[in-house]
């Protein structure tokens, strides 16, 4: 962008220098031309008192001398014609071929023939009528080499080409400056978003960045800036805060439950196991919400994962906890390793593993299975897939499932608050993943966990 606002401030002033440069030159140009001439002018007045002397007198030698002195001195060819238009005296000078010689035997100062460029400049030719007492009597012409005169045009221009390039390097200079003052409050704004997008909400612009008229702009951005910084505090502050809250009475929930599991009767074992898995399942999303409430510690923690390893874990914990459901843990592929903090893993994962078992019916099966696939969009992903039989959801609620608190009409009698997916895609989203979710074949509801895969080279 920098560049281009240069190119738009450079180019006019290129033109302006352009159009200025080549009206100068030509002017140059004539204006040398027309000195010369009008000093050839003058040198033809005098030799006209001469010639008249002379042609009046009807003798030649009378201005021959003249001549001769004037070619000596000047370099300069000169011919003397009279009425009839032959050569009454010269000084070398063949002025037959001189069209010039016209107009002053016509009783007319011939016209000065001036050119802009320096390699048509070849020669100035001055013819003037000589008069005695209001008769034509002959004609004076003068012929001079415009070598000096196109040497003099070439220097010109050099030095006129010699100051338009220091002034186009000055544009440059100028325009490349000028932008890259111009667009430093956007460049500052990019950079302050990009710090802010990486989790250091407390980038600013300095206000005195850029053009006033920009100012105001990033006067703005700063206080937007401390704004958000102030709401995502506030946010992570509450969320801190009601987990740790929460996590004491649960934790008296959770021994009291395991006291009332030793004594409870058999009848009631099923009962006491339902609210043992609600007490983990909680837990769970106490873990989940502080990690997210803590976005720094959440990409400290990333580490080389075996996540085969992690999920034949978590299925085992699960086992006991999907009370009349058949969790199958297929063989999964060694080396699906991948660098992402694993609290964060398992929260996404028991959140997903979760959400099967609450839409699984009595007795169904639910599938999880870990693969490193090689092509399609999943290519360089880990993907771990957890499918259950249940009656799945409509298609047009399909994109909305991983939208926080948003629950299907149809399941509105299941157990649930509607964070369980939206918890999971945010913290697989931390590290680079997401949440794949899908209606498959044969019925059921799919979700596949993604995260960059680690090269096996590359785990220590």
């Amino acid at each position: 962008m920098r560049t281009r606002l240069a190119i738009i401030l450079f180019v006019p002033c290129v033109l302006v220098l352009v159009l200025l440069g080549a009206a100068y030159s030509g002017n140059v140009a004539r204006a040398n031309q027309q000195e010369v001439y009008l000093d050839r002018l003058a040198d033809a007045g005098y030799l006209v008192i001469t010639a008249r002397q002379s042609l009046t007198a009807d003798d030649p030698a009378i201005v021959a001398g003249d001549l001769k002195r004037y070619r000596d001195v000047y370099g300069v060819g000169a011919a003397v014609l009279d009425q009839s238009g032959a050569v009454w005296a010269s000084n070398g000078l063949d002025a037959d071929d001189l069209d010039e010689r016209h107009a002053a035997l016509a009783g007319r100062r011939g016209e000065a023939a001036l050119s802009t460029l320096p390699w048509k400049a070849d020669r100035i030719v001055v013819a003037e009528p000589v008069y005695d007492g209001g008769d034509l009597v002959g004609a004076v012409l003068t012929v001079s080499e415009a070598s000096s005169v196109s040497r003099s045009i070439w220097s010109s221009w050099g030095i006129l080409v010699a100051a338009g390039l220091v002034m186009c390097v000055l544009a440059v200079v100028i325009a490349h400056r000028t932008a890259g003052w111009v667009l430093r409050p956007v460049r500052a704004v990019d950079a302050a978003m990009g710090e802010i997008g990486r989790g250091r909400l407390d980038a600013r612009i300095p206000p005195s960045t850029g053009p006033p008229e920009l100012r105001e702009v990033i006067t703005r951005f700063n206080a937007m800036a401390a704004q958000v910084e102030h709401s995502m505090h506030r946010q992570q502050e509450f969320a801190s805060n009601a987990s740790h809250e929460l996590r004491n009475p649960l934790n008296a929930l959770m021994l009291r439950v395991e006291d009332l599991a030793l004594s409870a009767p058999d009848e009631h074992a099923t009962e006491v196991a339902h609210v043992r898995a609600e007490a983990v399942r909680m837990a769970h999303i106490l873990d989940a919400l502080l990690l997210l409430a803590d976005d720094a510690n959440l990409a400290a923690g990333a580490r080389p994962v075996d996540v085969v390893e992690l999920v034949a874990r978590r299925v085992e914990s699960w086992r006991l906890l999907a009370v009349g459901r058949h969790l199958a843990f297929d063989d999964a592929p060694e080396g699906a390793w991948a660098e992402l903090n694993e609290i964060a893993l398992e929260c996404a994962f028991d959140a997903v593993l979760d959400n099967a078992v609450k839409f699984s019916p009595d007795g169904g099966r639910i599938d999880v299975t870990v693969g490193v696939p090689d092509d399609g969009d999943a290519a360089g992903m880990v993907e771990v897939t957890v499918r259950d039989h249940g009656a799945g959801v409509p298609p047009e609620e399909l994109e909305r499932l991983a939208e926080r608190f948003w629950r299907s009409p149809g399941h509105g009698t299941v157990r649930g608050s509607g964070l369980g997916l939206a918890i999971a895609s945010e913290l697989l989203a931390t590290g680079g993943g997401g949440l794949r979710l899908a209606l498959p074949d044969g019925g059921g509801f799919e979700v596949r966990l993604r995260m960059p895969a680690l090269a096996p080279e590359a785990v220590s």
